[in-house]
């Protein structure tokens, strides 16, 4: 494992944001579904993610997720990602979406 520096880590903008919209999303090679997600101050953002094995999309609206949100934008398909949606992979390599505990502030920093 190669490490980084704390300053490297500072530069990475992992923020909550709670996810207003949830769509299907055929035109992927895997399953995954379209996610608009508020990140407060930083705005309203779109991406995709491979977690149709664990969530349903009625599951997804009004639960906070962390994302990472000063990557590029990224092309998927047809589809242009604003951000990363942050999981791991459990047993079967199936994604759980990494979430906060408690409510907190849309936009609240990683810390």
């Amino acid at each position: 494992m190669e490490e980084i520096s704390w300053n490297d880590f500072e530069k990475v903008e992992l923020r909550v944001g709670t996810i207003i919209e949830a769509f299907e999303y055929p035109e992927a090679r895997k399953p995954a579904y379209k996610v608009k997600v508020d990140f407060g101050e930083f705005g309203i953002k779109m991406s995709s993610a491979q977690i149709t094995k664990h969530y349903t999309l009625s599951d997804l609206i009004g639960r906070q997720i962390i994302g990472v949100i000063n990557f590029p934008k990224k092309q998927i398909g047809k589809f242009m990602s604003e951000f990363l949606v942050t999981g791991f992979a459990d047993e079967n390599g199936d994604i759980v979406l990494s979430s906060v505990a408690h409510k907190v502030p849309n936009g609240s920093k990683l810390i």
